[in-house]
């Protein structure tokens, strides 16, 4: 995370902030396994075909904070991580032998003067 310079109504500093996330899946029931135990590896390039959209029933937004230095000061600088939308592909299976997942996330971003 960089503070940059320059006038912000923000504290008087903007932050580049780049997240990187990923999904993992807890448990995936016998049934839905069963889908893909004879389908080929999911390639390395995400296919066009098989995807499937999920309703995203219940969930916990992950959250990470760091303390970061800046030219105006300490600030604690926070993201939260909400999944908005999710789907599955049958067609192929993970290196795990169940379906693939992908999950689109919206990021918030907010900072305050560390007190």
């Amino acid at each position: 995370m960089l503070g940059s310079p320059g006038f912000s109504p923000f504290g008087d500093v903007s932050f580049d902030v780049k997240v990187i996330g990923g999904v993992a899946v807890e448990s995936v029931p016998e049934e839905v396994k069963k889908l893909t135990a004879d389908k080929p590896l999911i390639p390395p390039e995400p296919p066009k075909d098989g995807w499937e959209l999920l309703d995203i029933v219940e969930q916990q937004p992950a959250e990470a904070w760091e303390v970061v230095q800046s030219s105006r000061g300490e600030f604690v600088v926070r993201v939260v991580a909400e999944a908005v939308m999710a789907s599955r592909n049958t067609l192929y299976r993970s290196p795990f032998n169940e379906p693939v997942y992908w999950v689109s996330w919206i990021y918030k971003v907010s900072w305050k003067p560390k007190k």
